[in-house]
């Protein structure tokens, strides 16, 4: 069965795309923006398996900033 497209799960993985599209071109701040927005849908949703998976990218990227 196909997803709708304003389905939890098919906005979970837009955000996630659009923060990955981020990432390639080095806009960490905006792939973290859109990072933080998935970890909120994913609070909101209750969904711990993408929560989880949201922050560990959101770490990653801080760390990046960080660095540099």
């Amino acid at each position: 069965m196909a997803e709708s497209a304003h389905s939890p799960a098919a906005r979970l993985s837009r955000i996630f795309r659009k923060a990955g599209v981020f990432l390639a071109k080095g806009q960490l701040e905006q792939a973290l923006t859109a990072f933080r927005e998935g970890e909120a849908l994913a609070v909101t949703l209750g969904d711990e398996e993408k929560l989880a998976l949201f922050r560990e990218e959101i770490t990653q990227c801080e760390e990046q900033l960080k660095e540099g």
